[in-house]
């Protein structure tokens, strides 16, 4: 597993710039790419889960702190309601003006049905939870960032460094030779990293897929792939 002082020596060789002022940079280098890869990837690696609860007679919940994608939504309730079934329910999302639109009264309650992005620390339910039921929130966030240091209050390897670490390292060289003011060989890097990104999402597809499937589309429309073609 690559670490951070493998990923700097990585750097600083490749370069072939072992001074002092170079190295202090290299932090800078490693925090730009590690925000453009959670940008960049739909990996399954990057999910987060945390449990909330409703506030009665409140639409609005709290997400986990910097939250940057909510994946699902759902609660779990016993209430019986006719027609209705019981245990995890998942949320629908929806806009946040057809939230508003569909449920106009906030203070009228009922059993919730859909979600919406509010902003960049919560989201929106409606209709608005009549009790304090508990819920999941499936959400991408960035990684612990990597740090130099050893130590259990600080991260010496992630994900990227782990299981990306040929976009990892391209993203950094991206960086490195901005800094260096190399712009010709900036593109260079730029396309090993484009390639290196792509091959991630390939296999971010892949996981979505089971074998004696065929593949679905991304966009969630009826499935115009077919196995074997090109």
């Amino acid at each position: 597993m690559a670490t951070y002082s493998f990923l700097k020596a990585d750097i600083i060789n490749t370069m072939e710039n072992d001074s002092t002022e170079f190295a202090d940079q290299i932090p800078y280098f490693v925090d730009k790419a590690e925000i453009r890869l959670t940008k960049d990837l739909d990996d399954a690696g990057l999910n987060n889960y945390a449990t909330f609860t409703f506030t009665a007679s409140s639409p609005v919940v709290s997400l986990p702190a910097k939250t940057r994608i909510v994946r699902n939504v759902n609660f779990t309730t016993s209430a019986s309601l006719v027609g209705e079934r019981d245990g995890i329910i998942p949320l629908l999302q929806r806009p946040y003006e057809f939230a508003l639109d569909y449920w106009s009264i906030p203070t009228s309650v009922g059993r919730p049905k859909y979600y919406s992005r509010k902003d960049n620390s919560s989201i929106y339910v409606v209709p608005t939870p009549t009790s304090a039921l508990s819920g999941e929130i499936a959400y991408v966030r960035r990684p612990l960032a990597l740090a130099s240091a050893t130590g259990t209050s600080v991260t010496t390897a992630n994900y990227y460094s782990e299981f990306c670490y040929n976009a990892l390292f391209y993203a950094c060289m991206i960086e490195a030779t901005r800094y260096a003011k190399n712009w010709e060989t900036v593109q260079a890097w730029q396309g090993d990293y484009v390639n290196a990104v792509e091959g991630l999402r390939n296999q971010a597809r892949r996981t979505r897929q089971d074998d004696m499937e065929s593949a679905n589309s991304p966009v969630g429309s009826p499935n115009p792939l077919q196995k074997g073609s090109n």
